[in-house]
């Protein structure tokens, strides 16, 4: 098997990218009314593509394996998502992705990332060199929280 590699998204991936970020959302066991709720949280324009600065990971036959986006202006931008496909998990994609988007942060400018992290995936991300600020609220369920992260970009 060929080491996945990274490449930019196109706008006509948008629809792939949105069903990938849900499969990986419900990944966690999220009830279908919880995933319904979440659907345009982790829906993706094709105009949204590019501006988001969307990569994503491809096995060696090109077939999308997780994507990322790095958001915002330097100093302090914003990991915004970061999916895996729920049948590349544990195979060191999402480790790619976001040494990926960090490396494009650095090389952008950014000093900060800030990350508002599903529960399940808080743990990921503090392994990665996250550390928790704080909490805020779902942009998708009303009353949930996510924990708020910080990743500071070194040069």
């Amino acid at each position: 098997m060929t080491a996945p590699r990274i490449r930019a998204a196109r706008a006509d991936e948008a629809g792939l990218l949105s069903e990938l970020a849900l499969r990986s959302k419900a990944y966690w066991g999220y009830d279908p009314a919880f995933m319904a709720a979440c659907r345009d949280e982790l829906t993706l324009a094709p105009k949204e593509i590019a501006p988001r600065r969307t990569a994503v990971a491809v096995d060696g036959s090109g077939s999308v394996l997780g994507f990322a986006t790095l958001e915002g202006e330097p100093l302090t931008g914003e990991l915004g998502m970061l999916f895996v496909a729920p049948e590349a998990m544990g195979r060191g994609v999402g480790r790619l992705l976001f040494e990926h988007l960090v490396s494009t942060a650095r090389e952008s400018g950014f000093t900060g990332l800030t990350i508002d992290a599903d529960p399940n995936a808080e743990a990921f991300y503090r392994a990665m060199g996250a550390v928790r600020t704080g909490s805020v609220p779902s942009g998708s369920v009303p009353g949930r929280v996510l924990p708020r992260m910080l990743l500071t970009v070194r040069r």
